[in-house]
């Protein structure tokens, strides 16, 4: 997702989204299904932020 895609789900689903955290992970659309480098830059992107929710609500 880039931050225009956030804008748009702000924009379009405003009550649904109000108190829930978008993160904006600014990675490339240019991976094809399970690329081993889309899984590590998801890993790498997702891991700081899965591991400070489960520290916030683990």
């Amino acid at each position: 997702m880039e931050e225009k895609h956030k804008s748009r789900i702000k924009a379009d689903f405003r009550d649904e989204v109000s108190f829930k955290p978008l993160h904006v992970l600014d990675i490339p659309d240019e991976y094809r299904f399970m690329d081993p480098e889309l899984i590590d830059e998801l890993q790498s992107k997702c891991g700081p932020i899965v591991d400070g929710w489960l520290k916030k609500n683990g």
